[in-house]
């Protein structure tokens, strides 16, 4: 397999490091309590997932 002859420049290899970035959650909004929630996932606030309770949720007093 070929191997580069030349070096590349530092310009050259920040620009192609300059393209990774984060990126922020989709978030959507859980159909038992309307609030935001990642895709995917057991809701946060209420515990559900699927339409069927998963988590025991306590609140602090």
């Amino acid at each position: 397999m070929a191997n580069p002859t030349h070096r590349h420049t530092r310009t050259r290899r920040d620009k192609r490091r300059a393209n990774w970035k984060g990126q922020m959650p989709n978030l959507s909004t859980c159909p038992e309590c309307k609030e935001k929630r990642e895709s995917h996932r057991v809701c946060l606030s209420c515990g559900s997932y699927d339409g069927r309770k998963v988590l025991q949720i306590v609140e602090k007093e």
